[in-house]
């Protein structure tokens, strides 16, 4: 992609933008996408949207990107020598957005016709002949194009055929329902904060403000309509945080005994307990922490200091402190309070190839590579390993990734306890699966994709 083509297309991007037409929007999809190839995040491109455009832009790509390994199949039954990138982008867009009308967001018609003028309007005159002919022959030949396209597994589950085959490998039993999961909208989640407000006193006040929710695991609520966070009750009070249900498990699991279904947590370690949160960003298991333990002395570390700036502005909503250190947890001398200092507990949420999270971030599954796992999976063992002398004897160690996949998990943390004989590997979830399912209290819970280690150094 050339420089010129990661700019904002000026038409769609122009602050005048109030009321954008959906050509407008396409024309933004289509430069994601093809932005999204290139190695942007969906973050780093929708900030370059303005906000008229924004919400429908966010929600067009996302579900381009979960149609896109369908639409691409598509493409090549339609155009089997790839047309140009921009071109490509914009062809791929309205075929992820038509194929399936059950999901399509606008009639066909609409999504043709406002293609052929998002590319008219973007410069493409040219190809706008091109693009119209290939989508016409789409909705003409509709059935035996998608049957054409059934056996090619990344068109049946829209994921890179290494990440297929890599978890057909290692969840023999559980791949489909992984993938499927996937391609599903997470719910939103929150996260009450017990010591301000109970779980069932929130839900009451969810329901008096007609917002419905349900309740899962001890202090988690999960609503039936995504809603503007500022818009719950209790926002400017702290008294709750958003949070996935699977990540609701690290402080109950590296603070507390083992829990019992329906008991409150119960902190093993001293009140005033020294603890490492090691890769603390965006601040929600800081929170956990703190409010299971409120007189905990905490350490939260960010490498990055613009996303350590959310460590702060949630603990401070929440009425919570802590220290918060911008630096390398793999660089003990650069961070660590006292010489030779160990800590209770620490919490190492290391990271990872966001495989577990691919239903919030769509775009993780077409961004990563292959080489990218055994490279994350390099960087957690040093952290492991830089981290487990800084655990006093006794102390502890929760190791987690939102990953599924076994180098970030079971690999790792069996490699690391065959070298560390003081390592006990205590009890632990290990692999929570992305969807609704059973959870490690046997409640059922919509969550992430998570691996989960306890560690007890016992000398």
């Amino acid at each position: 992609m050339t420089s010129s083509s990661s700019k904002p297309a000026s038409p769609a991007h122009s602050a005048s933008v109030k009321h954008p037409a959906l050509h407008q929007q396409l024309m933004c999809v289509a430069q994601g996408l093809q932005q999204v190839r290139a190695g942007q995040s969906t973050t780093t491109v929708l900030e370059a949207v303005v906000p008229p455009l924004r919400p429908g832009v966010q929600a067009l790509l996302f579900q381009v990107l979960r149609n896109l390994g369908r639409a691409q199949a598509l493409r090549a039954q339609l155009a089997p020598k790839k047309p140009a990138d921009k071109v490509d982008a914009l062809l791929c867009t309205a075929l992820a957005l038509v194929w399936d009308a059950a999901q399509a967001p606008y009639t066909a018609f609409t999504l043709v016709n406002q293609t052929v003028q998002a590319a008219r309007a973007c410069g493409l005159e040219r190809q706008a002949g091109f693009i119209n002919a290939c989508l016409r022959r789409f909705l003409r030949e509709q059935p035996a194009l998608v049957a054409a396209t059934d056996a090619d597994l990344e068109a049946l589950f829209n994921h890179p055929r290494w990440w297929i085959d890599k978890l057909q490998k290692q969840f023999p039993q559980d791949w489909q329902q992984i993938l499927h999961a996937n391609n599903q909208h997470a719910p939103m989640a929150l996260r009450v904060q017990l010591q301000k407000i109970s779980q069932a006193q929130y839900l009451a006040a969810l329901a008096q403000a007609g917002i419905a929710a349900q309740p899962f695991g001890l202090q988690g609520v999960e609503l039936a309509q995504p809603v503007a966070v500022q818009a719950l009750p209790g926002f400017e009070e702290g008294w709750f945080t958003v949070q996935d249900g699977a990540a609701q498990w690290a402080a109950p699991l590296l603070l507390c005994a083992a829990p019992q279904p329906g008991a409150a947590p119960a902190p093993v370690l001293p009140a005033n307990a020294h603890i490492l949160d090691a890769c603390a960003a965006p601040g929600g298991k800081t929170a956990h922490l703190l409010d299971l333990l409120p007189q905990a002395q905490v350490l939260a570390l960010e490498v990055d200091g613009q996303r350590s700036q959310r460590i702060h502005d949630t603990l401070a909503r929440l009425g919570l402190s802590a220290q918060v250190v911008v630096a390398d947890a793999t660089q003990p001398r650069q961070w660590l309070p006292a010489p030779g200092m160990q800590f209770d507990a620490i919490l190492l949420d290391a990271p990872c190839s966001a495989s577990g999270i691919v239903r919030r971030h769509p775009d993780v599954r077409w961004l990563r590579r292959p080489s990218d796992i055994a490279q994350l999976a390099a960087l957690q063992t040093q952290l492991l390993e830089v981290l487990w002398p800084l655990v006093k004897p006794g102390g502890r160690l929760l190791y987690c990734t939102c990953s599924v996949f076994r180098e970030e998990g079971q690999d790792q943390i069996e490699a690391f306890v065959a070298r560390h004989k003081c390592a006990d590997w205590q009890p632990s979830p290990g692999y929570l699966l992305p969807g609704r399912g059973a959870v490690a209290d046997n409640q059922a819970g919509n969550h992430d994709g998570f691996f989960y280690a306890l560690l007890v150094k016992t000398a």
